[in-house]
């Protein structure tokens, strides 16, 4: 009865208030009279607004919030892991070669576009599924998607160990392009570029231990050998490694920051790549195997904010089980050193002036040609340019790049083709 008396009072009160926009009501606990103004013996009950005005807000703030949902045109994501991360990177350029054989060629290029996204599937936020697509142009022109890197991260699944399972990192290319040699949107690293070693490329399927210490880093894993572009028969697998030293300490850095950091690092690296299907050979008896051939590095780096400077030694052995059925295609036997430097300034170190040489002394083999008659050949590879880190996101090159063979023959055995490239770049990070 009390309550239905005071909720009776409550609303006359406030409908004889002329909708003021709060009411403070008070209660004499003797008699459970109610009142709008203080006085002896009144208890206050609290602040009333009358409905009217509460009305009129709720309708300004549901206005507002239709406005900002009016403008976003955001859509959700839906997916089965607790957070998805999603990146791309693009090198987007220009060339004119000038070369002995035509008066100059020009062309507009998008060397390369990945597309990335990770799923971080497990309780430990260092864990994830990653998947990298990438984009290429075929020899007829057609523009191709291929799968760069499909793997699942395992992390601490040793001590200061985590592991690499599926279409993974190979253990060096990553880790130069991203402590030593910073562009890769104009060039490959020595033991990737066809026009230095040629031995390698950056990913492949297998499993990959990656150890990260203060002092030391590796990684070692075996995979099929032949790389992600090119057919696996299943004949052996191989054996590959990298050993840094951080000199410094600054090894548990995931990726050290050249513009901000100061580190010393000194690497061994190379793999023991077995019966390599990309090689194959035809046996006396009919039957198929590839070839075997290893290559060993040693690598170092000293960087500091205005300041790089590093280099490598490669060693390699092809083992040339029947020259015949290779029809020129190898370089695999050679040696060969490679330096770069680079220079930053500006107030943030914006602005950077770098160069790199390679020397690759190698021997290949033609057609019927027997470990006896090898064709010796040696090539210098120079490049050089500057570069203005535009924002966090868009980086401008401008350089060039003059390949010069010093023999007849490169490593197919043709006439070697000496040439300079000039080409202009943004690479863009998202």
């Amino acid at each position: 009865m009390n309550k239905i008396l005071l909720s009776s009072l409550a609303a006359l009160t406030l409908s004889g208030a002329a909708y003021a926009d709060t009411l403070t009501l008070y209660t004499d606990p003797a008699t459970g009279q109610v009142f709008t103004t203080a006085g002896d013996n009144r208890v206050e009950m609290g602040d009333f607004i009358d409905a009217k005005t509460v009305f009129e807000e709720n309708q300004a703030q549901d206005s507002v919030i239709a406005k900002k949902e009016a403008k976003d045109k955001s859509v959700d994501v839906f997916s089965k892991a607790s957070k998805l991360k999603f990146s791309g990177l693009h090198y987007l350029g220009y060339r004119y070669r000038d070369n002995k054989e035509s008066d100059g060629e020009s062309q507009f290029e998008t060397r390369r576009n990945y597309f990335q996204v990770k799923a971080y599937l497990f309780d430990d936020p260092k864990s994830y599924m990653r998947m990298t697509l990438d984009t290429h142009q075929n020899d007829t022109g057609d523009w191709m998607v291929r799968l760069k890197y499909a793997y699942l991260y395992m992390n601490e699944v040793l001590p200061y160990t985590g592991v690499e399972f599926g279409q993974v990192h190979r253990p060096w290319i990553d880790y130069e392009e991203h402590n030593s040699f910073f562009y890769r949107s104009v060039s490959k690293v020595f033991v990737e570029s066809k026009n230095a070693s040629d031995l390698t490329n950056s990913a492949d399927l297998g499993f990959n231990f990656k150890t990260k210490l203060p002092y030391y880093s590796s990684e070692v894993g075996l995979f099929n050998g032949e790389g992600y572009h090119a057919e696996e028969k299943g004949y052996s697998v191989s054996a590959e490694w990298r050993f840094t030293g951080h000199i410094l300490g600054t090894g548990k850095k995931q990726k050290d920051k050249p513009t901000t950091t100061t580190y010393w690092d000194a690497s061994f690296f190379g793999q023991y790549n077995i019966d390599n299907s990309k090689y194959e050979y035809t046996k006396p008896d009919g039957s198929t195997d590839g070839q075997t051939y290893e290559f060993y590095a040693l690598h170092s780096v000293f960087n500091m904010p205005a300041f790089m400077i590093g280099g490598q030694y490669v060693v390699s052995d092809f083992d040339f089980k029947d020259a015949a059925s290779t029809d020129s295609w190898y370089k695999k036997n050679g040696k060969g050193f490679s330096v770069h430097a680079v220079g930053r300034f500006g107030e943030d170190k914006e602005f950077e002036v770098f160069g790199r040489y390679d020397n690759w002394e190698g021997e290949n083999a033609n057609s019927n040609a027997t470990d006896g008659n090898l064709n010796k050949f040696t090539t210098n590879n120079y490049i050089y340019g500057v570069a203005w880190q535009q924002n966090k996101n868009v980086k401008w090159l401008l350089n060039g790049i003059t390949y010069n063979p010093e023999d007849d023959v490169n490593y197919k055995g043709a006439d070697a083709e000496e040439y300079t490239d000039i080409m202009l770049t943004a690479e863009v990070h998202w």
